[in-house]
């Protein structure tokens, strides 16, 4: 016997409302029963072998015409749920499934690139994910909030040509212009603005650089202890770290090693733990990259605040134009969430640098960059920076005053920047500082992470958001750790 249709696809008279599985209450008729049927083949309502009634039949036992079942079965017959021979009712016909193929279990692999690119170092020097006076980050509320939405919003309502498009993908020439007037006048840099690259900060220019500028197994002379963001461009680049030993004075340079392709310091105010190089020393080190063939990276890393001694031109600025590549960002001077960083290259470097930056897609925002070169000009950006300087040299003063005089911890006196560096005279208590200090809401960094060659303990505080009663309380809880028994992890 034939299946029974009105079972599967009953008349809209008998169920007023009703809609057929797979199809909706406004498809045409054909569509509404070929839904019903072949959702019924596929739960098993109808099984394999059984047959349909003719399409006569079906058009009388449903009360449709009979063109509107042949639509319908010749749907069905097209998905291959059933056969249709001259002379005989419509059987149902299953397809037969392929058999899935067996999954394996093991995940995808990285490459080897993917597995450096993917190396999280950071992480090694914190305990927690979060927390306050974390190292390098600035006071959000000191953000010049009104000023910039006031400017953005002015530059977001003008047409801007093909810098709205890709003409300016290596950055705005109003930027430009304006980073190359306050590097002449502040660090003493003479950069001719088509020889200035935006980025989104200081880390994707490390990344863009290294990867130009090196091959992997090429050696990279860095701080130790130094940035582990420089460190992690370096090991993606599939470089060779060469650790060079820092004093008071940052890198000692009669230590650099003379097969070194590239050479990253932070002259102006050593990451992590301070201390800014003399001119004499600034000077060796240029001769001595000379002399090796070697390209210095120099990251002017907080030289905006800077607060003691007479103020030294950036490395840069002593340069014959041929040996260093300046860093410089935004990150500090107003919010990192900006993503705007710049690089000033020799000019014979300009060309591959611009290449490859739009390879990699490292186009900072439009809008931010006319902003910021506008403050610039305006002289609200100089203004800016002499007022949060002031409030974060009182703060990171205020925050030595109470370590120096902690029992086992070795501090100087900041020269600038968000950070204070500190060291631990007593071995094996640096993870307990960091959880006790985790436990208050702080996130400070361990500043062995940070180092390659050399064993050094130590911790990295900020200070950019430290209130009034945050001395006190990080001192008393490095004092109570330091007199407990040691707790090496």
């Amino acid at each position: 016997m034939p299946v029974f249709l009105p079972a599967f696809f009953p008349s809209d008279r008998d169920s007023p409302g009703k809609r057929h599985p797979g199809a909706e209450r406004n498809d045409p008729l054909p569509t509404r029963l070929f839904a019903a049927l072949g959702a019924a083949i596929r739960d098993g309502k109808i099984r394999e072998g059984e047959t349909l009634p003719s399409t006569r039949q079906a058009a009388e036992l449903l009360g449709l015409s009979r063109s509107t079942v042949t639509i319908a079965y010749d749907l069905l017959r097209a998905e291959g749920l059933i056969v249709m021979q001259p002379g005989k009712r419509p059987s149902i016909c299953l397809p037969v499934a392929r058999p899935s193929p067996e999954r394996s279990s093991a995940a995808p692999t990285l490459s080897r690139r993917g597995d450096q690119l993917s190396r999280d170092l950071r992480a090694q020097s914190y305990v927690t994910p979060q927390g306050r006076l974390s190292p390098g980050v600035p006071d959000e509320t000191r953000f010049p909030a009104d000023l910039w939405a006031q400017t953005l919003r002015r530059h977001a309502r003008q047409a801007h040509g093909d810098e709205a498009g890709y003409g300016a993908y290596h950055g705005t020439r109003a930027l430009r212009e304006a980073l190359s007037e306050r590097l002449a006048q502040d660090r003493g840099c003479r950069i001719d603005p088509d020889q200035i690259v935006i980025t989104p900060g200081t880390q994707a220019s490390l990344s863009l650089i290294a990867q130009v500028m090196t091959d992997p197994g090429d050696y990279v002379a860095m701080e130790d202890p130094g940035y582990l963001g420089a460190r992690t461009s370096f090991i993606a680049a599939g470089n060779r770290i060469l650790p060079v030993p820092i004093d008071h004075e940052g890198m000692m340079v009669e230590h650099l090693p003379d097969h070194a392709r590239l050479v990253y310091i932070t002259p102006s105010n050593q990451f992590p733990v301070g201390g800014r190089m003399g001119l004499s020393r600034r000077l060796a080190l240029l001769e001595q990259a000379r002399a090796q063939n070697a390209l210095i990276l120099e990251d002017d890393y907080d030289s905006e605040f800077l607060w003691h001694g007479r103020e030294i031109a950036s490395l840069a600025a002593h340069s014959r134009g041929t040996e260093c590549l300046y860093l410089g960002s935004a990150s500090k001077t107003l919010i990192p969430g900006l993503r705007l960083g710049w690089i000033a290259a020799p000019a014979s470097l300009v060309a591959p640098l611009q290449a490859a930056h739009r390879t990699f897609g490292y186009a900072a925002n439009l809008h931010a960059q006319l902003a910021l070169a506008s403050l610039m000009r305006s002289g609200q950006y100089r203004i800016h920076l002499r007022r949060i300087a002031r409030i974060y040299q009182q703060r990171g003063l205020a925050l030595y005053e109470a370590l120096r005089c902690v029992d086992g911890v070795r501090v100087t006196p900041p020269y600038g920047g968000v950070q204070l560096g500190l060291s631990l005279t007593r071995t094996g208590y640096e993870r307990a500082c960091l959880n006790a200090l985790a436990m208050a809401g702080y996130r400070a960094g361990g500043l062995s992470a940070l180092c390659l060659k050399t064993s050094r303990e130590g911790l990295i505080i900020g200070f950019a958001t430290l209130r009034p009663d945050d001395p006190g309380r990080i001192a008393g809880i490095l004092a109570n750790c330091l007199r407990g028994p040691m707790r090496k992890t």
